[in-house]
C-alpha cells in the first residue's frame, strides 16, 4: 500500500483565466465556447466550478482520483451540474423558510401560552440541564443589534429590553438558537411543538440539527447537490425512511422528504413539490446522478413524497 506524501508548503502560483482553462483543457476537459469558458471562470471560480467537475475525472481501479477528466468531458456539462445545484439550493432554501417560520410560530404559541410573554427569562421554564444564562445572554444581544423596526419600537416604549416578548424573539432569533431552544424545552412543551409537525420530539431536535447545517451550506453558496451530509438525520421513522425505499440518509434526497414533510404538515408544500420535480426529473433520469443524490429510481412514487391531496 502506497503512504501518503508527507506534508509541504503550499506552492501553487495564481493563474489568469487563461492559464485556468489551459490547465483544465491540457487534463481532457472540453470547451466549445471559450468566451462561454472565460465567462464561468471569472464569474464563478476555478476552485468553485472544481467540485462539479471532480464527477468527470478519471478513476482508477482502486478508486483512486486522476487529474484528468473522462473521455467526452464537456466544460457546458459541468456548467449545467453548477446551475442544477444553484436552483436546487433555491429550492431548499424556500422550503426551509416555510418550515422555520411555521415552528418559530409553534414555539411563541406554546411558550407564550403556557409561561407567557416573558416566560423564557425564567431558567425555570427549561429543562434543568440548560445553559440558560448563557443562551439568553446570547439573545439579548441579538436584541441589541437587531435594527428591525419592532425591535426599535420596542425598546422605545417597554423598560424590559432587551428581554423581548417570546413572539418577537424568535422572529430574531437564528435558526441554531432556535434549535438549541426546542432541544431544551421541558418534555411537555417540546412534544406539544413536534406534535404540530407529525414528529416524535427527539426526531424532530434530530431534524432541527440537520437542517441548520444544510441551512448553512446553502446560505454559502456551497455544493448541495451530491454532498455527503457532515450531520445526518437519525434512521427512525419506519420503514419509509430506511433502504431499500430511501437508500441513504446523508445525500439531499433525504433532506427533501424531511422537507416535503414538513411542509405538508404546514399545509403548503405541493407547489414546492412541484417545482422541485420540474427540475430534479431530467436530472435523476441519469442513473449516476440519481445515485450520487441519494434518490430510489422511482422516487416521484416514493411514500412520503407522493402528496395526500388529489
Amino acid at each position: 500500500m502506497a503512504t501518503a506524501p508527507s506534508p509541504a508548503p503550499y506552492a501553487k502560483p495564481a493563474l489568469t483565466f487563461e492559464g485556468q482553462l489551459a490547465v483544465v483543457q491540457a487534463r481532457g476537459l472540453i470547451a466549445n465556447n471559450r468566451d462561454a469558458a472565460f465567462a464561468a471562470f471569472s464569474s464563478i471560480s476555478y476552485y468553485r466550478l472544481s467540485g462539479y467537475w471532480y464527477p468527470f475525472r478519471l478513476r482508477a481501479a482502486d478508486g483512486a482520483v486522476s487529474e484528468d477528466f473522462e473521455r467526452g468531458a464537456y466544460l457546458e456539462s459541468v456548467l449545467r451540474l453548477y446551475e442544477f445545484d444553484r436552483r436546487l439550493r433555491l429550492l431548499v432554501l424556500d422550503a426551509l423558510e416555510r418550515a422555520e417560520v411555521a415552528l418559530r410560530t409553534a414555539v411563541a404559541y406554546q411558550l407564550g401560552h403556557h409561561y407567557g410573554a416573558l416566560g423564557h427569562e425564567d431558567a425555570a421554564t427549561f429543562h434543568p440541564s440548560f445553559d440558560h444564562a448563557a443562551w439568553i445572554d446570547k439573545l439579548h444581544g441579538e436584541a441589541r443589534r437587531s435594527q428591525d423596526a419592532f425591535v426599535t419600537h420596542y425598546r422605545r416604549r417597554y423598560t424590559n429590553f432587551p428581554a423581548l416578548p417570546v413572539w418577537m424573539l424568535t422572529e430574531v432569533m437564528s435558526l441554531g438558537s432556535l434549535s438549541r431552544l426546542v432541544r431544551s424545552l421541558k418534555a411537555e412543551d417540546k412534544r406539544a411543538v413536534a406534535t404540530r409537525f407529525h414528529l416524535h420530539p427527539k426526531r424532530l431536535e434530530n431534524w432541527l440539527h440537520v437542517l441548520t447545517y444544510v441551512r448553512n451550506v446553502c446560505a454559502h453558496h456551497s455544493r448541495l447537490w451530491n454532498r455527503e451530509l457532515a450531520i445526518r438525520p437519525d434512521l427512525k421513522g419506519g420503514a419509509d425512511w430506511l433502504p431499500p425505499v430511501t437508500p441513504r440518509n446523508d445525500r439531499v434526497f433525504y433532506v427533501l422528504l424531511m422537507l416535503r414533510h414538513l411542509l405538508r404538515c404546514c399545509g403548503n408544500g405541493d407547489d414546492w413539490a412541484k417545482s422541485c420535480e420540474a427540475l430534479l426529473l431530467s436530472m435523476t433520469s441519469n442513473s449516476r446522478w440519481r445515485i450520487a443524490m441519494g434518490f430510489p429510481e422511482a422516487w416521484t412514487s416514493h411514500p412520503q413524497w407522493v402528496s395526500e391531496r388529489k
